[in-house]
């Protein structure tokens, strides 16, 4: 038995679906470029420091520290972090030495000074000095404590040796905590 109209049907269907459009419209290309830019936004706290190239000296102290690995889990952190213009302005010596595989410990620690367990906003710290009556220690975790204060609506964070590094960005988002960028570094004593 021969079929002819379901085979002329098929074929003029096949024919016509090059005619069909495979472009898309203005709105569904922005829909569809925004979908795949959100699919390759930086995630963690570690990825979001690697994507940042304004980061990249305190995301290589990370990786040389050893504590990058810790930051890859499901645990959640606050980092604070010093963008590489701040690192620019420090001992080149210092910083090479920090860097040699000989003072990983140091590095670590100075790593684990920077970063909190917990995901803490602006407005968490924020309130945190308000309920502390104008300053709030906040614990590391290297053990020892960051004192945080207020300058106007700037956060502002006083190492254990009474240097002094402003949020400058707050509130940088990741799957695993929040990221502040921070004017100064922060050194435990």
């Amino acid at each position: 038995m021969f079929q002819a109209p379901k085979i002329i049907l098929a074929s003029a269907l096949l024919a016509m679906l090059p005619a069909c459009s495979s472009e898309l419209s203005k709105e569904e290309q922005e829909i569809l470029d925004t979908r795949l830019a959100d699919e390759h936004k930086p995630t963690n706290l570690i990825a979001v420091l690697q994507a940042n190239p304004d980061l990249s000296t305190a995301s290589t102290l990370i990786g040389l520290s050893g504590v990058g690995a810790d930051l890859d889990g499901d645990a959640n952190f606050t980092a604070f972090a010093a963008p590489n213009e701040v690192y620019n302005k420090m001992d080149a010596e210092r910083l090479s030495k920090l860097m040699h595989s000989d003072n990983k410990d140091e590095l670590a620690s100075i790593t684990k000074y920077n970063l909190v367990e917990g995901s803490m906003t602006a407005a968490d710290i924020a309130k945190a000095i308000t309920d502390g009556g104008g300053s709030a220690d906040i614990t590391t975790l290297e053990g020892t404590k960051i004192k945080a204060s207020m300058d106007g609506d700037k956060i502002v964070l006083e190492d254990g040796a009474g240097n002094k590094a402003t949020v400058t960005e707050a509130d940088v988002k990741s799957t695993n905590g929040t990221l502040h960028i921070i004017d100064n570094l922060l050194m435990p004593k």
